[in-house]
């Protein structure tokens, strides 16, 4: 590529790429939302089948990126996006049918159409779940690859297209929200069809891109040692970890005996335990993917109590902090530029610190204290995911779309395997601290003792909570739950403060090389 043909990237191929993230992460709250709406009801399923619905959408979405980075540049770019589109008509046409399966039926007939209508969500979620990885999977290296000379920036205005998607899913469903809740849900499930068919529109004709890496003629032996055996150690360990979840005869031995397996043959075939730089990412990513993606749901949570009290429809907090997301992404340049991408994680780091310490302090503040220091802490985490993405993709440039992809799959992994049990274990542990510190007996009738991946703790049993009588033993353990959400999230700035102390280093790391310079393989490859 010519420097003239480099200053002019295919707009209309990374627009595409955009309204693809907007598919995404529309088809990711939709879901999401008609989870907790009427899915429940409409099928006959508790809480406990409910998450499992979740995370059937979560866990293929970060195998899927992963899985897809190895392989996406010898298929190709546009049998990726083909692939994805594919995955979203499936999904809403599994979706519809499970909806039709079960109306104008009662009795023992519709209790049987609820688990068939049940069992075509959940493995529709799957479906889309894959199909959302692999968005992420060809439109990261794709972005990277047409602007590489300013990878950090154009990454950042990609991934607007997220929280885009979240203000349309809020918009969305605050507009059908007596619709969804009460009339025909596949309109809003439905909805992602219209982004999904103008990205397809877009990009079918569209000519993609060779990657930076093979154009420089970088082997893929080379880009799988820049990953080396510690990025398959933690990228595959966490697979099939999260596959045990799912499917217990992969679990426990058998999970790690596979890690093992993996691992071997990169060793064998890179003989590299890989960049020490993308190691020391890889370490920094996963309290980021717990920071952002951990604390939004529990933030959300914490809100909607306030709103509904205030008279407003929940929603507008997703809409208000993703819209915050959104206009700062789009103008990431001028800030990049201004501070480096380090510089950039310093700055977001210090202020989602501070935005997680001041909301542990709005307990009693209302509405107004609590969207202040949200609004702190929204300014704090926006740049996190993509400028950790521009500094991979631009001090590892032959690790192409493996290493690009890699990295944000194990934040994902992460998140679901570690952060959200730690935070709900964290959640536990500081409630019941406050409700034992109240003296109030209910705390030794309700508390049983509970284990996760990282140890033991006592939680508050939601059954023996509904058995208390006592007015003020009920006061006491609402006062406990509130207190020990508000304080837990004071303790979570940990991970902020972990990931300040990293890009502290890693701005040493550059400054003694004499400052932050992306790697160009062009001119390393004459």
């Amino acid at each position: 590529m010519s420097h003239d043909e480099s200053q002019k990237p295919n707009m209309a191929l990374f627009w595409g790429c955009f309204i693809a993230l907007i598919a995404t992460a529309y088809a990711f709250f939709s879901r999401m939302y008609l989870c907790d709406v009427r899915f429940g009801t409409d099928f006959g399923i508790d809480k406990v089948t409910i998450g499992a619905l979740k995370g059937a959408g979560v866990w293929p979405f970060a195998i899927s990126i992963i899985l897809w980075s190895l392989i996406v540049d010898k298929v190709g770019y546009k049998v990726a996006m083909l692939f994805s589109f594919i995955c979203y008509t499936i999904y809403c046409g599994m979706a519809f049918m499970a909806y039709s399966k079960i109306q104008g039926l009662t009795g023992d007939a519709l209790i049987q159409a609820q688990k068939e209508g049940y069992s075509l969500l959940k493995n529709g979620s799957i479906i889309l779940g894959l199909g959302n990885g692999t968005v992420e999977a060809f439109i990261n290296p794709v972005v990277a690859t047409l602007f590489s000379r300013d990878k950090t920036k154009w990454l950042n205005i990609l991934h607007a297209g997220w929280p885009g998607g979240l203000v349309v899913g809020g918009l969305g469903t605050i507009a059908l929200a007596e619709y969804a809740s009460k009339g025909d849900w596949r309109i809003v499930l439905g909805l992602v069809l219209v982004p999904a068919v103008i990205y397809l529109l877009i990009l079918l004709p569209a000519k993609f891109p060779v990657n930076e890496r093979e154009k420089a003629g970088i082997s893929y032996h080379d880009m799988l040692k820049e990953l080396g055996c510690f990025g398959a150690f933690v990228a595959f360990a966490l697979i099939f970890n999260q596959l045990g979840q799912e499917f217990p005869a992969l679990s426990g031995n058998v999970a790690w005996g596979l890690t093992a397996a993996v691992v071997a043959i990169f060793a064998v075939v890179t003989k590299n335990f890989g960049r020490f730089l993308l190691a020391f990412l890889i370490i920094i990513m996963m309290p980021l993917a717990t920071t952002e993606i951990g604390t939004d749901g529990w933030i959300g949570g914490l809100m909607e109590g306030p709103m509904k009290e205030a008279g407003y429809n929940a929603g507008w907090v997703l809409v208000y902090t993703s819209a915050i997301m959104m206009v700062l992404r789009f103008f990431a340049g001028p800030i990049v530029h201004k501070l480096s991408p380090v510089g950039l994680l310093i700055l977001s780091a210090i202020l989602a610190t501070a935005g997680l310490f001041a909301l542990s302090k709005t307990g009693n503040s209302g509405i107004v204290g609590i969207f202040a220091a949200a609004t702190l802490y929204a300014l704090g985490k926006t740049f996190f995911w993509p400028t950790m993405l521009g500094i991979t993709a631009e001090q590892s440039p032959k690790g192409g779309a493996l290493t690009l992809n890699a990295i944000s799959g194990i934040g994902m992994l992460a998140v679901g395997i570690l952060g959200f049990p730690f935070i709900g274990a964290l959640q536990e542990k500081t409630a019941t601290a406050e409700l034992t510190a109240s003296g109030s007996a209910a705390a030794k009738s309700v508390l049983v003792e509970k284990s996760y991946l990282l140890g033991k703790y006592d939680a508050i049993d939601p059954t023996k909570a509904t058995g208390l009588t006592d007015p003020k033993d009920k006061a006491a353990l609402e006062a406990a739950n509130k207190a020990g959400q508000f304080a837990a999230l004071g303790k979570m700035a940990i991970f902020p403060s972990f990931m300040l102390a990293c890009y502290i280093l890693l701005f040493l790391y550059f400054k003694s090389k004499g400052g932050y310079k992306p790697v160009d393989l062009g001119a390393s490859s004459h």
